[in-house]
């Protein structure tokens, strides 16, 4: 449905390691744009190495928000994503600017897109701790059944493995007496601000896999053990950040959970089954584009153009 006299927005999401920074700059620099990210790690000050954020050369002089702006020791949730995105987009609109959503943190994507509002929920620590104690006692697939039960619907879209999201739908209904389908449906009630124009890119598996896994190794070479020990050392407390992909296996290692090559195996395979999971819920909006990864730079940046004229 096109959308009469609201803002355009363009929205690209899609798996890590899929080329969404490339396509976004290239994208922004023929619009005359700017880059607002929906990844839930980025926004983390000085992790840098494993959240494979953008370089100043990459960005190529185009204005990127959300990145590298929030402290390791504060929790950000959804609701302030969206805050702040929807600041972000304001900003880039004043300007006379086209804003681009880019990022593979499909909640922090639907928070906009749905105009879902997250805004209830509480942090309830000591629930936190009881799941926990949970998983060690009965294990995932325990929460996961639980979370089934609450909402049937909303798990069609978790992994088993997903402890994360499985825990969110637990906490939605324990702070709010809704489950979260119920809540998505209350927002998704609201009017819509911008005139979202939502892509995604799409790519072989194996391709996609092999860059994941070059990518897991090229971090390593460049540092990531050095950046979390250096983490570690600046912000004792990380009571979110330090559960992101590639950093909590770097902690195990510290520990001596594992070995080296057996942190680098998992970090790889961790961020393989992420990538499924990202597909997986990019895949159930029905209304996203799909780009073709196997198609040129130029190629995708001229299809996004042409469906957004």
């Amino acid at each position: 449905m096109i959308l009469i006299n609201k803002p355009k927005v363009i929205v690209i999401g899609g798996p890590t390691a899929s080329g969404k920074t490339a396509l976004s700059i290239a994208l922004a620099k023929k619009i005359d744009g700017e880059i607002v990210s929906a990844d839930s790690m980025q926004i983390y000050k000085d992790m840098t190495i494993g959240t494979a954020k953008p370089t100043p050369e990459e960005m190529d002089g185009i204005k990127h928000y959300l990145v590298d702006c929030v402290s390791p020791e504060i929790r950000y949730s959804v609701a302030d994503f969206k805050k702040d995105a929807t600041e972000a987009i304001e900003e880039i609109l004043a300007k006379g600017k086209i804003p681009i959503v880019v990022g593979g943190t499909g909640l922090y994507i639907d928070s906009l897109v749905y105009g879902i509002d997250y805004n209830e929920i509480k942090v309830d620590l000591d629930y936190r701790n009881e799941l926990e104690e949970l998983i060690e006692s009965k294990g995932l697939d325990y929460l996961y059944d639980m979370a089934k039960e609450i909402d049937d619907k909303a798990m069609e879209k978790i992994s088993r493995n997903d402890k994360k999201r499985i825990c969110r739908v637990l906490e939605i209904y324990k702070s709010t007496g809704k489950t979260k389908t119920e809540m998505e449906a209350e927002s998704r009630k609201n009017e819509v601000k911008y005139d979202f124009r939502v892509f995604a890119i799409d790519m072989d598996r194996e391709k996609l896999y092999d860059r994941i896994n070059r990518r897991v190794d090229l971090m390593i070479e460049a540092g990531l053990i050095e950046e979390v020990q250096n983490l570690i050392k600046k912000y004792p407390d990380m009571p979110t950040a330090m559960q992101g992909l590639g950093y909590k296996e770097v902690v195990q290692y510290f520990k001596g959970e594992c070995s080296k090559d057996e942190m680098i195996e998992t970090i790889k395979q961790e961020s393989r089954r992420y990538a499924k999971r990202q597909l997986t819920w990019f895949r159930k909006n029905k209304e996203i584009k799909w780009i073709d990864a196997s198609k040129t730079l130029e190629e995708n940046t001229n299809f996004i153009l042409d469906e957004i004229r």
